[in-house]
């Protein structure tokens, strides 16, 4: 009688240690599949970061090697003055490229109101290039400006009046119209001549002046 309840535990236990190594293996299997998963997840994003970082070099190398030559339609004003002046002054192109100035500039960024040119002309002769457009631009072509500008530092954008074209982008002494937002030269003449060569007094800020339209 001891022998069989003996064997009858002996049994039991066995069962339940078969029943313990198969629940074992399913839980091995089970974090097998979800730590195998999660791996091809980290893996796949790594690719697509990869792959995203390596086309925006390309991208960046590809502006730069547009920046380094002459870009065409870019026009060039020389001797322009550069005296402070608390008086308006009369520019002779539009937008103002260079000239007499306030002495106070503007504060770059992204502006929604026309700029007085007496202070954002000082903030050329920091360096700034201001982008400047129609006032009945399309809301999707300004859309696109103001990503290209993003948090820039030394950038200008505002709309004006009289642009003979849709867009034209201006730094000291230097002045290029476009038709269209996704024109790669503009990202070429920012690449260029934000506090570019062209800039009479580089290192200046472009923050700490007024905010014209606040």
């Amino acid at each position: 009688m001891n022998k069989k309840r003996a064997q009858e535990n002996a049994d039991r236990q066995a069962r339940l240690a078969a029943i313990q190594s198969q629940q074992r293996a399913g839980e091995r299997k089970r974090n097998t599949l979800i730590f195998g998963g999660i791996a091809l997840v980290i893996v796949a994003i790594i690719v697509a970061v990869t792959i995203v970082i390596v086309q925006q070099v390309q991208e960046n190398n590809r502006i730069d090697e547009l920046a380094s030559a002459d870009i065409e339609g870019v026009e060039t004003f020389e001797d322009l003055a550069a005296n402070h002046v608390d008086a308006p002054v009369e520019y002779e192109q539009t937008p103002p490229v260079g000239g007499d100035h306030s002495p106070i500039w503007t504060n770059c960024g992204v502006y929604t109101e026309p700029l007085p040119n007496e202070n954002t002309v000082h903030s050329m002769e920091h360096g700034a290039v201001w982008i400047t457009y129609q006032a009945d631009l399309p809301q999707a072509e300004i859309d696109a400006l103001t990503e290209l500008v993003g948090d820039r530092a030394y950038v200008v954008m505002s709309p004006f009046e009289g642009l003979e074209s849709p867009i034209v982008a201006s730094a000291w002494g230097i002045q290029l119209s476009l038709d269209s937002a996704d024109d790669e030269r503009l990202q070429a003449f920012l690449a260029k001549y934000v506090e570019g060569e062209q800039t009479p007094e580089p290192g200046a800020p472009c923050t700490g002046g007024i905010d014209p339209t606040a």
